[in-house]
């Protein structure tokens, strides 16, 4: 099939902009494929593993914007092109009689009792107008990613000198005070405040305690990194202090990766002034032996579950009927060919990502992943080996591109690429649902997972398929619905994280009895 392939110098536009451009370019007559979006490094290579190449964009720069579309004939394809060059061209139209803002202080003008700022733009200049929100007096939530931690350790010593919140650089989750920001649930109130270095898992803990009838009184987020020795853990220690004088929170959580030894004192020594309940989740680390006062958990779902008897002695986790999960081990492997031995992991959320290495990484040969750095590091993250677990929201994946979670269409790429490998016996997803996600994910997730089955029975193989819903009963993407739609589609549905990693393992070492 024909395909063009434009790029335009010097031309940004916001990636979840390109996303919705691209959607609506691949509804045009006769268009197969559509990708519009920024010429970073890994968006270029994702043009050529999809079949799109050229001299031209191979030699773009970042700051540049590439069109690449491939239809049923020359005529459609130039048509698309140009199609392309008009919604790129048009302005983004005020929504009424919304007047909006183009500069910070523009903003601060127009309504002088804000005192939160928002800030979404690419990383190059995400920290400068943190600063200027931070210097106006604005707490901070910084989604932005691609901050050096240079200038991270800059921006948190100037809220702490402003008396202000800076939550971020990459933070994908918040709650204050009932308001949900960035990626997060719609989650009943009540008395557990939660400070996170990690968005999904905050955002799995919250829903599970929300369908054990325990609500949240606010979620910080810290940022990725806020736990890393040169960073040591600011904004965690600003926001425990300030969960032990809030009135609505009687217990606190704390969720993260492992921090550095400098941050984990830090905290430590905050939280023994605190005199309210605390359950710590270093997801992969020990938990020290002298930190009395203080419960320590291993996964997610615990978590979440000892949280709840603090308020409900007999709550129970979520979990999905034992007759289905031993259903699905049987038939998987009753339909397994011998070749097919190995796991696929595709996961939006970094901590589900994490998580699942944790829970699957004593399998025979090991996990392969982008979030490792040591023997098992993916030498290629376009390219599985073995058993693979890939946290698909990482910065690497999402430089001048919306996140998994707003634009599935990069691991629907790779969800089709891993079902035409013959040694694949299994793909392990999540489905992150809630504010800030697509509006109806089961659906797109479902249609593309027929796609992939059809290109593995092409071969004559099966493909079976895991997936845990992170989400609650009053998400506007209804999570029955979401359940529903993915079971029609064949898919085996967990209930937590912790549940859909642990199938997978069985499914694994049953293949290797």
């Amino acid at each position: 099939m024909p395909s063009r392939i434009v790029v335009r110098p010097r031309e940004y536009h916001d990636s979840v902009r390109l996303m919705r451009l691209s959607q609506l370019l691949r509804k045009e007559a006769g268009v197969s494929e559509a990708m519009i979006m920024m010429a970073t490094p890994n968006n270029r290579k994702i043009l050529e593993t999809t079949g799109f190449c050229s001299e031209e964009a191979r030699n773009a720069k970042p700051e540049d914007l590439i069109v690449a579309v491939t239809a049923h004939t020359e005529e459609e394809a130039d048509a698309a092109i140009a199609t392309a060059a008009q919604m790129l061209q048009k302005n983004t139209e005020n929504a009424g009689n919304t007047v909006q803002a183009g500069t910070l202080d523009e903003a601060i003008s127009l309504d002088p009792d804000i005192n939160f700022a928002c800030i979404s733009v690419p990383g190059s200049f995400a920290a400068d107008e943190a600063e200027q929100a931070l210097e106006r007096g604005l707490n901070v939530f910084l989604f932005s990613d691609n901050v050096t931690i240079e200038d991270e350790k800059r921006l948190k010593q100037t809220a702490l000198k402003q008396n202000r919140l800076l939550m971020g650089p990459d933070c994908g989750t918040a709650i204050i005070n009932g308001t949900a920001i960035g990626f997060a649930n719609a989650v009943a109130r009540g008395p557990v405040g939660i400070v996170a270095a990690s968005g999904t898992g905050a955002q799995e803990i919250s829903c599970l305690l929300d369908w054990m009838d325990v609500g949240i009184s606010h979620i910080i987020g810290t940022g990725g990194r806020d736990l890393h020795q040169d960073i040591g853990g600011a904004t965690m220690c600003q926001a425990l202090e300030l969960m032990a004088q809030d009135p609505q929170t009687d217990i606190i959580v704390v969720t993260s990766k492992p921090p550095s030894a400098i941050a984990q004192d830090r905290v430590f020594a905050t939280t023994a002034k605190i005199g309210k309940p605390i359950v710590f989740n270093f997801l992969g680390a020990t938990p020290p032996v002298d930190t009395a006062g203080a419960e320590f958990c291993t996964t997610l779902a615990e978590t979440a579950l000892a949280t709840a008897r603090h308020v409900k002695p007999d709550a129970s986790l979520p979990c999905a009927p034992q007759v289905d999960r031993e259903d699905f081990i049987r038939n998987a492997l009753d339909t397994r060919k011998p070749v097919q031995r190995y796991v696929r992991g595709l996961y939006a959320g970094g901590t589900l990502c994490y998580e699942a290495l944790l829970l699957l990484g004593d399998i025979p040969g090991g996990v392969y992943s982008n979030l490792k750095h040591d023997s098992h590091a993916l030498t290629d993250i376009f390219a599985s080996q073995g058993h693979t677990v890939i946290d698909m929201g990482d910065d690497a994946y999402t430089q001048g591109r919306a996140h998994p979670m707003i634009d599935p269409g990069l691991r629907n790429q790779r969800i089709l690429h891993e079902a035409a490998d013959p040694e694949v016996a299994l793909l392990l997803l999540d489905l992150v649902i809630g504010y800030g996600a697509q509006d109806n994910p089961a659906r797109n997730l479902a249609e593309i997972l027929h796609k992939a089955r059809d290109i593995a029975g092409q071969d004559g193989r099966s493909l079976p398929v895991i997936v845990t819903i992170c989400g609650t009963r009053h998400d506007i993407q209804n999570y029955n619905e979401q359940l529903e739609q993915l079971e029609q589609a064949g898919v085996m549905v967990a209930r937590s994280n912790a549940e859909a990693v642990t199938l997978a393992k069985r499914y694994v070492e049953a293949i290797n009895v």
